[in-house]
């Protein structure tokens, strides 16, 4: 039945979500500001034709929140289902093979910025939502909160959530801004790594010199960088600043069984990204090392001259962005202080050191014992015909994280997006079975965590 129906309505379906893709809804240019407001409308629409009692574009202190529910009785449980209808710039634009706004199928996916980074995984929740009220088969209450600010990082949203803490009452929150392991490998993600981001200004002299009389005798800002950042990995792979393991907490011997059970090819991963050799801190795997492990990177590094030609300069500056990816119990602000008093430590005179905190948030994890977790995890099964593996990810969600902090509440990250999918890259795309497994796992869940 539930089949028929995707199969009978896909083509409204799809016209649907492409009057969302079509929306340019960039956070991250000002210039977007109206589309913003736009893309909350069209979802606050969406969200009643599909059955919610009620549906709001609400202010923050940034972008609209759309807030919706469905309410079917007051002592019911409820879930809570968050998403977000920003999505990042596009450029380069002349890598894309059609026009990143114009969503178009191709060979069985859709091609569009936001085709699965999130409105199409979003829309997957409302589809399934659409069936269940059409249906009536709903038994708990369903609230949506949509907001436009997660590719910022979602500077908004903690001040909502806790200005609206009664309104976002809820038993669980369901999540699709995830990824699976593969088309026919499904997997749910269980953990996230955080993250604490920052930017190093390096002074030396008041100007910038001549390297040949000077070069030799004053200290160069960006040598006395590269040797301050490098000293931050040793050769181990270990992150050598004091304090900074404290709270990492051993991955358990059977989740590390379990990761060495997931499907993995080295040799097909060195190629996929062209180096010959991989690495990282010794004694983890791979999988261990980019998911349940922290890391240190630089994420960008510039000073002096880089014109074309020539210029033989010794800079008065040099600057870096660099990052830590953190496991759960690592607070990304104690993080964030370490690193600064280390780097200021380990200055020598002769230079002037300033560390400047971007942004961070908490790592996550779920447990596998939550009933919400085990329906997703039923509803994965039902639509792939396999069960999920459970998973942690190398990335962050700091809102997640927040989520638990604000709300009290645990997340189940109910994710479909492949790594072929180009997220945040040109040629964005989300196939189209997925999608229609997608509403089948979520009405799953939503049948299974009714009788839990």
């Amino acid at each position: 039945m539930l089949k028929s129906y995707i199969a009978q309505n896909e083509s409204r379906m799809l016209d649907e979500l492409f009057s969302l893709i079509r929306i340019p809804s960039i956070s991250a240019q000002p210039e977007h500001h109206d589309d913003m407001l736009a893309c909350a409308q069209r979802w606050k629409q969406l969200l009643l034709q599909a059955g919610a009692d009620e549906a709001h574009v609400m202010p923050s202190a940034g972008n609209p929140i759309v807030y919706a529910e469905k309410v079917v009785g007051p002592k019911a449980k409820t879930v809570l289902v968050y998403a977000h209808y920003d999505v990042m710039p596009v450029e380069p634009l002349e890598l894309w093979q059609s026009q990143p706004f114009e969503p178009e199928v191709r060979d069985g996916r859709i091609y569009a910025r936001g085709a699965d980074d999130d409105k199409g995984q979003a829309f997957i929740q409302v589809k399934a939502f659409e069936y269940l009220t059409r249906h009536n088969l709903l038994t708990h209450n369903v609230k949506f909160i949509f907001e436009g600010e997660e590719e910022i990082g979602s500077p908004s949203l903690e001040g909502f959530c806790r200005e609206h803490k009664e309104l976002l009452k809820a038993d669980v929150i369901l999540v699709s801004d995830t990824s699976m392991l593969g088309a026919d490998l499904p997997s749910l993600t269980t953990g996230l790594r955080g993250l604490a981001y920052w930017e190093i200004e390096v002074t030396g002299p008041n100007r910038d010199l001549h390297s040949g009389h000077f070069g030799g005798a004053v200290d160069n800002p960006i040598n006395a960088l590269c040797r301050l950042i490098a000293g931050v990995v040793d050769a181990d792979g270990r992150i050598t600043i004091p304090g900074f393991y404290d709270d990492v907490e051993e991955v358990p011997q059977a989740e590390r069984e379990m990761i060495a059970r997931i499907p993995f090819d080295e040799t097909r991963y060195k190629q996929a990204i062209g180096v010959n050799e991989l690495f990282g801190e010794k004694g983890y795997s791979t999988l261990e090392r980019n998911s349940c492990r922290p890391s240190f990177d630089v994420c960008g590094i510039w000073g002096g001259y880089t014109g074309e030609g020539s210029k033989t300069v010794l800079p008065s500056k040099a600057y870096a962005k660099v990052s830590c990816r953190l496991v759960p119990h690592q607070d990304h602000e104690k993080i964030s202080r370490l690193f600064i008093d280390y780097i200021q430590r380990m200055a020598p005179d002769t230079i002037q050191v300033k560390v400047t905190p971007m942004h961070g948030g908490q790592g996550y994890v779920c447990p596998i014992s939550l009933p919400a977790y085990q329906a997703a995890e039923k509803g994965f099964e039902k639509a792939f015909g396999k069960k999920p593996l459970a998973v942690r990810r190398g990335g962050s969600i700091p809102i997640i994280s927040t989520f638990e902090e604000v709300l009290g509440l645990k997340t189940v990250l109910m994710g479909f997006g492949l790594e072929a999918d180009a997220i945040h890259s040109p040629n964005e795309n989300f196939s189209l079975d997925i999608f229609r497994k997608g509403i089948e796992a979520v009405v799953e869940f939503h049948l299974n965590y009714s009788k839990g």
